[in-house]
């Protein structure tokens, strides 16, 4: 279908369009991330969610990638103006924007053929165009941690943090690098038509279905050493009972480690403490409970392990910055596709 046609029909009838930005010096693999995760996606009629094209800054033909191919992008930047979300991928040869934070001649043509209120998102090495905007200034935004420096360095004013796999600012969502894209692509799935329809994506691309935005990039020590002890039995033993109270000292037990030595080995395996992913644990299952059943608000705080509507309600603003009836309402209405933005803070 053409871009043009397409933009034109009822947002009831059409799919959302992911446009995917193809730059010379792409990594393949990232590029393809957008690809895989957002043309999975069906409504309960089989319809496709989402309609992902690629195009280039320059008419229709061949973009350069990093490896020993290039390949044949079909559209040409004005595929832009039909997005409803445009993704720009990592590249290796963002000359001036790189060098110097820069936009080229036909790079800042062709970014601002999007159309205002379009939601924005970069994987890796990409955040550098949307710096090189002025579409991240006094905004928080994150890249592979080895360029997290140099892009603080080049920015001064984007706030940039290294240690977290994205970033959703809402209309803007930046990520770290490589496998970071499938988390971030996930999230706004998530984001878009709720943790069932991402959970299944994430099972049919064999990738795990939710690591939260604000887990830290690098893990020292994600496989336990040979003859040294996990903390991977008491996160399995946990989630079999998040709906009952769960004590550091319970779960230090079941690995026979003292709660500080479990403490510091489960941070080292995770990136993150006990309490923090026992809470986006929770805030997982009452999200699942929400959007699948129609138990009570109080009965899902109850089964997700809040204990009362009250401390679910305050979780849940915290994560995603909306209350369990606002959040079910949302995955309800116009069969659980979402109208506006959800979740800005989820990583936040």
């Amino acid at each position: 279908m053409d871009p043009a046609e397409s933009a034109h029909l009822s947002d009831d009838v059409r799919p959302h369009r992911v446009v995917v930005l193809a730059l010379d010096g792409l990594l393949p693999f990232e590029t393809g991330i957008p690809h895989r995760i957002f043309g999975r996606p069906r409504d309960g009629r089989g319809r496709r969610l989402y309609e992902v094209v690629t195009c280039s800054v320059r008419p229709p033909g061949p973009v350069q990638t990093d490896a020993d191919f290039t390949i044949d992008v079909a559209h040409g930047p004005e595929a832009l103006a039909t997005a409803d979300t445009v993704i720009i991928p990592a590249s290796y040869e963002l000359g001036p924007v790189y060098e110097r934070g820069e936009l080229t001649g036909e790079l800042a043509a062709a970014l601002a053929l999007i159309r205002p209120g379009t939601r924005i998102a970069s994987i890796c090495t990409g955040v550098y165009v949307l710096a090189a905007a002025g579409l991240l200034d006094g905004r928080r935004a994150t890249t592979h941690w080895a360029d997290a420096e140099r892009l603080q360095r080049l920015f001064p004013r984007v706030e940039v943090d290294p240690d977290v796999l994205y970033i959703d600012d809402g209309d803007i969502l930046t990520s770290a690098g490589v496998a970071a894209g499938i988390d971030l692509c996930l999230h706004m799935v998530r984001r878009d038509h709720g943790a069932d329809v991402a959970n299944d994506v994430a099972r049919r691309t064999v990738v795990p279905p939710h690591r939260d935005g604000g887990q830290a990039q690098y893990i020292q020590r994600p496989v336990p050493e040979a003859q040294q002890a996990s903390t991977s039995g008491a996160r399995a033993w946990a989630l079999g009972r998040l709906h009952e109270p769960i004590q550091l000292r319970d779960m230090a037990a079941r690995e026979a480690m003292s709660v500080r030595t479990f403490t510091r080995r489960f941070r080292e395996e995770t990136g993150v403490s006990p309490g923090q992913w026992l809470t986006r644990q929770r805030v997982e299952r009452a999200r699942q409970l929400l959007e699948s059943t129609d138990l009570s608000v109080d009965q899902v705080a109850r089964d997700a392990g809040f204990g009362t509507a009250q401390s679910m309600r305050q979780h849940l603003q915290a994560a995603l910055g909306v209350t369990p009836t606002a959040y079910r309402r949302t995955f309800r209405a116009a069969g659980g596709r979402q109208d506006g933005p959800l979740g800005a803070s989820v990583a936040g």
